[in-house]
């Protein structure tokens, strides 16, 4: 019988992490799943840490390119087109899980089988992999005072309300996603994009079914100066790569209302004001989002000005009073 679950570390230069990764999957409390190992042309010791790996009874592949490809989501689609589960976790090669989080995701897309996908809370930690104390999920008490520590929603309402505003699905580790779901998704803009992809390929999942949320943190989501984030930040490029996002979501989202949408494009114009680039970059982005979403100072000035209306009328639009 093929296994319950396929889990996937695609991995490239992160020989320091990858026995806590493997161990953290090995020592899963849930143990149907198989491990299927990719590497994309490593230049530290990742291929050898890997195939010391060959032996165990969970490795159903391992995949060593010869040639980098210089995406992730290349990697990803490899995987995928291995796995054999009913669910896949792409466990990221940097990150580690507490010992119960499959048990845990498991559960709940067997009990909800509308869900495409399975996220739960992630706790930030530095490269030695202690707590950085940051509360990344910023759930509330509300959600966390649930007695089952879970909720399902709507996949569309998820998308128009949660990612519209942000990737709140911020790291794949946290994910555990159908594998006939995934196997819907065209990945040819994500493999595009340099910075923003992993937001893109989200809000395609829950235009498939809905979300589930775990209100635990199982995931350990590791920060160090070579994620793309801080690159992306550095150098504007996943600023532009955002308003394509935003672009997509609203064309596919008519029930985004034009309230949001002008606040949401002003925020767009005020970050990239406050980006660490020359006047020339910020003006180029600037021309960009005016292209592609007719957005300019304008938008700007009423998003500075809805955060000042929402101290008395409660019903203008933001990013925590929309979360669902």
């Amino acid at each position: 019988m093929p296994p319950k679950v396929s889990v996937i570390v695609p991995n490239y230069n992160h020989a320091r992490y990858l026995k806590a990764r493997i161990g953290s999957i090995l020592n899963q409390t849930f143990q149907d799943f198989e491990l299927i190992l990719l590497d994309d042309c490593s230049t530290d010791n990742s291929a050898e840490l890997l195939q010391s790996y060959a032996d165990n009874p969970h490795i159903s592949h391992i995949v060593l390119n010869d040639r980098n490809t210089g995406s992730p989501f290349l990697q990803w689609q490899k995987g995928i087109g291995l796995a054999q589960g009913e669910y896949v976790w792409i466990a990221e090669s940097d990150d580690t899980a507490q010992p119960d989080f499959l048990a845990t995701t498991v559960a709940v897309l067997d009990r909800h089988p509308q869900a495409a996908l399975c996220y739960t809370g992630s706790r930030l930690i530095d490269e030695d992999g202690n707590d950085l104390h940051h509360d990344i999920n910023q759930w509330g008490s509300r959600k966390l005072n649930l007695p089952e520590k879970h909720s399902v929603i709507d996949g569309r309402r998820f998308a128009a309300r949660n990612l519209y505003w942000r990737n709140y699905i911020a790291n794949a580790s946290a994910v555990l996603s159908r594998a006939d779901h995934l196997r819907r998704i065209d990945l040819h803009d994500c493999i595009r994009m340099r910075y923003s992809g992993d937001w893109l390929f989200w809000f395609r999942m829950t235009l498939t079914g809905d979300v589930a949320e775990v209100y635990t943190d199982l995931n350990n989501f590791r920060q160090h100066t070579q994620k793309v984030t801080v690159k992306a930040e550095q150098n504007g490029g996943g600023k532009k790569e955002d308003i394509d996002i935003v672009a997509q979501m609203e064309q596919q989202l008519p029930e985004i209302g034009r309230c949001k949408r002008v606040i949401r494009h002003g925020i767009l114009y005020n970050r990239i004001g406050r980006l660490p680039l020359t006047p020339e970059g910020k003006h180029e982005l600037h021309a960009y989002l005016k292209s592609k979403l007719n957005a300019g100072p304008a938008e700007g000035r009423l998003a500075h000005v809805a955060q000042l209306l929402r101290l008395v009328w409660p019903w203008v639009p933001d990013m925590k009073r929309d979360r669902v």
